[in-house]
C-alpha cells in the first residue's frame, strides 16, 4: 500500500474538526475548554467522555478508550491508518501526496482513481440527463408520481440512462478508453451504455465513492433484462461488501444506535423521506457477513424489513440467523402481504413500535409452516431449545403455547442444553404426548358434541366459520352441521360418537354455549396475534374490544 507523505497526514489532521467528526457519534456539551459527552465506545448513562478540541484528543474515563484524531477514526470507521487519513483527507477536501512506490504500486493506485472519477463523472452525467432534459421528463413525471420528492432523489444522486453510445462518446473525449469504462461496468459487451434508458442509483463505498450504480426499468421501457440491474462484478464494485445508503446515514446510525435494513433502493428513499434517516438497504434478497461487519462498527441493533413474499421472508430468516451468529439484536417488522416499505412509508415508524424479535418472528413463522401441530411442536421446540433463557423465549413459548392449544409447561423437556433423550419413554425422544396435542381437538369436540345433543345452538354454530377448527375432520362436520352438505361414512361415524359422548358427559345447553364462546375466544387470539404485526390500529382495536367482549361472556356463564 502506498505511504503518505508525513505532511500530508498533518496537512489532513490540521484541517479536520475533531469535535465535529466526534459528534457524528455522540452528542457532545461544552464545558470549559473541553467538550464532554457519553462514551460511544461502552453504553454509559453518565457522560465521562472529553474531547480536547485544540489538541484533537479523546479519553473515556469510563472505559479507557482514548488517543488522538487518527485513532478515534480509525476505530469508529473501522480503517487503517492509511485509510483513516484519506477518510480525512476525502472530508476536508485535502490533496494528498504519496511517497515514491514501486511503479507497479502506483499505477494499480493511479487505475483506482482514475474509476472512481469516471464513475463519478458518469453519475454526474446520469444526473443531468435526468433532471436537465426534455427526455427527462417522463421520469420525472414518474418519481413524482411515485411520491418521491426532488430534495431525496438529488440527496442519493438519482439519474437517468440515455442509453446508446452517448455516455461513452463523452468519457473518451475525456481520455477515458474502452477498456477503462468497460473496467467501470459502464458499457456492455457492444460498447453501448450497460444501463441504457433505465434509471440510475449511484452505490456508495464507506468512503462515499461512487463504484457502481444500480439501475431500474421504467414501465414503458422494453427491455428483456429484470426490473433491476446492477454493475457488473470488477475492480471497484462488490455487491455482496455494499450497504446501499450507508455513506448517507452513518453518523444516523451511530447517534440511534439502530439500521433500519430493507430490500431496495426506492424503500430508503421512501422511509428518508418519511424521516428515517436510519435506513439502509441490503443491495439484494439477503444480508451478507461483509454487510453485517461494515453496520456492525456503527451498531449492533438492526430492525429488518424486508418484502412481504416468500423470497422476502425467506431473505428476512437468513439474514436474521447470520445477523444472531454475529452477536447482533435482530428485530424484524412485519408488513401484510401485498406491501413493500415504501408502500408503508407513513405508518412505518408506527410499525418499527411493534417490531418483534427473532424468537417470536420464527416461532410465528415454523407455526403457519408445519403441516400438522405434531411438526409444529417439534419444530418449536427446536427453536426453543437453542435459546438461551429470557423474556424474549419466554414470550415466544406462550405464543406457541397458546397456538398449539397446549397446558402450560408443555416445552419443558426443550428447555435450554435439555437433551431430545431426556424425555420419558412414555414421552418417546422428542415427541408430545398425545394427550397434550389434543387438548384443542378436545375443545372443537365436544362444541359440536353439545351442539348436536342442543338443537337451539344451531344458530350460535352457525355465527362461526369453519377456521374456528383446527382439525379437518371437525370442520366436515361443522359443514355439514350447519349447510348440510353430504358427509363422507367416516364423518357420520364422528357424528354418532358425538351424539352420544354428549349424553355420557352430561354436555348441556349451557355448557355448550360456553365452549362456543371459548372457541370464539381462541379465533380472536390468534387474529390478534397475527395483526398486531400486520394490520392497521384500527383493526387491532376493533380485535382487542372482541376479545374483551368474549371474555366477559365466558366469564358469566362460568
Amino acid at each position: 500500500m502506498a505511504l503518505i507523505k508525513r505532511t500530508s497526514v498533518e496537512q489532513a489532521v490540521d484541517a479536520a474538526n475533531i469535535v465535529e467528526i466526534v459528534e457524528t457519534r455522540t452528542p457532545l456539551r461544552r464545558v470549559g475548554t473541553r467538550y464532554v459527552g457519553r462514551c460511544p465506545f461502552h453504553e454509559e448513562r453518565t457522560p465521562s467522555f472529553s474531547v480536547n478540541a485544540e489538541r484533537k484528543l479523546y479519553h473515556c474515563f469510563g472505559c479507557g478508550a482514548g488517543g488522538d484524531l487518527l485513532r478515534f477514526v480509525q476505530e469508529t470507521e473501522g480503517l487503517d491508518f492509511v485509510g483513516a487519513v484519506e477518510w480525512l483527507a476525502d472530508r476536508y477536501r485535502v490533496k494528498l501526496e504519496y511517497e515514491e512506490v514501486s511503479p507497479q504500486a502506483e499505477q494499480a493506485r493511479s487505475r483506482r482513481d482514475r474509476l472512481f472519477g469516471l464513475l463519478d463523472a458518469a453519475a454526474r452525467f446520469y444526473e443531468r440527463h435526468l433532471w436537465e432534459t426534455e427526455e427527462g421528463e417522463p421520469a420525472r413525471n414518474y418519481l413524482a408520481e411515485r411520491g418521491f420528492g426532488q430534495d431525496v432523489c438529488r440527496e442519493f444522486r438519482l439519474g437517468l440512462s440515455p442509453g446508446g453510445p452517448t455516455l461513452p462518446a463523452k468519457a473518451r473525449q475525456r481520455g477515458y478508453t474502452n477498456e477503462e469504462l468497460a473496467a467501470a461496468g459502464l458499457i456492455n459487451r457492444g460498447g453501448m451504455d450497460y444501463f441504457g434508458h433505465r434509471l440510475t442509483f449511484p452505490l456508495a463505498d464507506t468512503r462515499g465513492r461512487v463504484v457502481g450504480f444500480g439501475a431500474r426499468r421504467l414501465e414503458w421501457v422494453d427491455d428483456p433484462r429484470a426490473k433491476y440491474v446492477n454493475s457488473p462484478e470488477g475492480e471497484v464494485f462488490q455487491k455482496a461488501s455494499l450497504v446501499y445508503g450507508l455513506h448517507a446515514a452513518r453518523s444516523v446510525v451511530a447517534k440511534s444506535d439502530r439500521a433500519i435494513i430493507v430490500e431496495g433502493y426506492t424503500d430508503v428513499l421512501a422511509l428518508r423521506q418519511a424521516g428515517l434517516p436510519d435506513v439502509v438497504a441490503s443491495m439484494g434478497t439477503s444480508l451478507t457477513e461483509q454487510q453485517l461487519r461494515e453496520l456492525g462498527r456503527l451498531t449492533r441493533r438492526v430492525f429488518l424489513c424486508f418484502d412481504s413474499d416468500t423470497a422476502g421472508e425467506a431473505a428476512t430468516l437468513r439474514g436474521m440467523e447470520l445477523a444472531l451468529r454475529q452477536g447482533f439484536d435482530v428485530r424484524v417488522v412485519a408488513l401484510p402481504p401485498g406491501l413493500d416499505p415504501a408502500d408503508a412509508a407513513d405508518e412505518f415508524a408506527g410499525r418499527l413500535e411493534g417490531a418483534e424479535g427473532y424468537l417470536l418472528y420464527r416461532v410465528r413463522l415454523e407455526l403457519q409452516r408445519a403441516p400438522s401441530r405434531q411438526e409444529a411442536f417439534e419444530r418449536v421446540g427446536e427453536i426453543l431449545k437453542a435459546a438461551e433463557v429470557s423474556p424474549d423465549r419466554d414470550e415466544a413459548e406462550r405464543l406457541a403455547t397458546d397456538r398449539l392449544d397446549l397446558p402450560p409447561g408443555a416445552f419443558s423437556r426443550f428447555a435450554p442444553g435439555r437433551h431430545r433423550g431426556d424425555a420419558s419413554p412414555e414421552e418417546g425422544p422428542g415427541a408430545v404426548s398425545p394427550r397434550i396435542l389434543k387438548a384443542g381437538d378436545r375443545l372443537e369436540r365436544d362444541a359440536l358434541a353439545g351442539c348436536i345433543a342442543n338443537a337451539g345452538l344451531q344458530r350460535a354454530l352457525a355465527e362461526l366459520s369453519p377456521e374456528y377448527f383446527d382439525s379437518a375432520f371437525h370442520r366436515a362436520l361443522y359443514e355439514h352441521l350447519v349447510d348440510g352438505t353430504e358427509t363422507s361414512p367416516a364423518g357420520v361415524e364422528l357424528l354418532a360418537e358425538l351424539d352420544a359422548r354428549a349424553a355420557d358427559e352430561g354436555i348441556d345447553e349451557a355448557t355448550a354455549s360456553q365452549l362456543l364462546l371459548q372457541l370464539r375466544e381462541r379465533h380472536l387470539r390468534r387474529q390478534l396475534d397475527d395483526a398486531t404485526l400486520s394490520e392497521a390500529t384500527e383493526r387491532v382495536i376493533k380485535l382487542q374490544a372482541a376479545l374483551a367482549k368474549v371474555r366477559d361472556a365466558v366469564r358469566e356463564l362460568g
